[in-house]
């Protein structure tokens, strides 16, 4: 159990699945865990709250937060801004709570240099053609950011192929990915060969 205390860092594309893992999560577990939540500067999807799902702030309020070294990363993507703040993480961890965060590559890059030492969990698609039908389903995406966001899954699979990692867990079917993904965050032993190496 000592990982437990450990922050839980979840990575992977966009589409992947990983807000309905965590959903699920909370619900079983609305008091073990708290989520870092990010600040942004997209718009709020329909749905969406502030403080609750993201910090929705203006491009020069994020410009301050950067120059006031707020962040413990950030990292501009698809023309908006996301950064996880000092403060969101140390709020989560003094009301006793496992702090998750998911976060974007370039963001887990910067944290690498940090003394933070969470435990890093890749969400993989099962392939790339259920990732794009994933993204389409949305109904959110256009098609051009649809092929954006597939080229940045790329690349986020193939970093992962190479980073340091703790887990990996290809949501290939959901209430097996769940499963799993439990076990990791309260800091269960998870047999080695139920989390697949990660392949083409």
């Amino acid at each position: 159990m000592a990982d437990f205390f450990r922050p839980l860092l979840l990575f992977g594309p966009s589409g992947v699945g990983k807000s309905t893992l965590l959903k699920r999560l909370f619900a079983e577990f609305p008091d073990k865990f708290g989520f870092s939540v990010s600040h942004t500067t997209r718009k709020p999807r329909p749905g969406e709250a502030d403080g609750k799902d993201y910090h929705f702030v203006t491009v020069d309020r994020f410009k301050d937060l950067i120059a006031e070294k707020a962040f413990i990363e950030w990292a501009e993507f698809s023309g908006n801004y996301y950064g996880t703040s000092f403060a969101t993480v140390r709020a989560v961890q003094e009301r006793g709570q496992r702090c998750i965060l998911d976060i974007e590559i370039q963001g887990v890059k910067q944290i690498r240099e940090t003394n933070l030492n969470p435990v890093y969990t890749f969400i993989s698609p099962p392939s790339m053609t259920l990732l794009r039908e994933r993204l389409q389903n949305r109904g959110t995406e256009t098609e051009a950011s649809v092929q954006k966001r597939l080229a940045t899954a790329v690349k986020e699979i193939d970093y992962a192929k190479t980073a340091e990692k703790d887990f990996v867990i290809i949501n290939d079917d959901f209430e097996r990915a769940y499963s799993l993904f439990r076990s990791v965050a309260l800091g269960e032993k998870v047999p080695a060969d139920t989390l697949p190496a990660l392949d083409d």
